[in-house]
């Protein structure tokens, strides 16, 4: 069963985040790869989160990973982020036909274990600690459905529109958007932004 963290954590690639959720229960973000220096929106929400709960940075032990790892730890500040790093293991993923260009294990080819060692060694806040609770849940799938952003017609544009309102990535699915809200929104500020969308309508 994966193990609740107070802080969001990111990563790499959809790959990464499969297998990260695996091991933890939080918030993932993916920076698509290098993605991360074309989307400013996904900087913002990554500056957002840092700030609100804490953000750890666990890309590859390539060269590309700590690349994106300096992008992310040069733009926020220091004290709202932690980098959790995997060892160095040659190899490829299964997924793959051949080794990445310098034949390590990327986060996907990790075991659960190696992931979550790596992410308590960076200092993860374990839910049961004395410093975390976890927050109400306001936001359910259910009350989505009944502010109409999800099993709707027009579900997936207004999904994007309240996104453009917050300033966060409009491709975000429907259950990161959920994550995305609970952790950084409060009920009142999560209506407010639903009445600006609405009166867009």
């Amino acid at each position: 069963m994966p193990v609740r963290i107070k802080e969001a954590v990111v990563v790499e690639g959809r790959y990464d985040a499969a297998r990260l959720r695996q091991v933890v229960d939080t918030v993932i973000v993916e920076t698509d790869g290098f993605g991360i220096f074309r989307q400013p929106e996904t900087m913002v929400l990554l500056r957002r989160l840092a700030n609100t709960i804490g953000l750890i940075v666990l890309t590859d032990s390539d060269s590309a990973g700590f690349v994106i790892r300096d992008r992310i730890s040069g733009s926020l500040p220091k004290e709202t982020v932690k980098h959790a790093y995997i060892p160095e293991i040659a190899g490829k993923e299964r997924r793959k036909r051949t080794p990445s260009k310098e034949g390590l294990l990327g986060v996907e080819g990790q075991e659960n274990e190696v992931i979550l060692t790596a992410l308590l060694r960076a200092g993860a806040t374990v839910e049961g600690a004395i410093c975390f609770e976890n927050p109400p849940l306001f936001l359910t799938k259910a009350r989505l459905y009944q502010d109409g952003l999800t099993g709707g017609k027009s579900s997936a544009v207004r999904r994007k529109r309240l996104l453009a309102q917050m300033g966060l990535p409009q491709k975000l699915s429907t259950n990161r958007f959920l994550e995305v809200c609970n952790a950084l929104l409060t009920e009142e500020e999560y209506c407010r932004y639903l009445q600006g969308e609405e009166s867009v309508v």
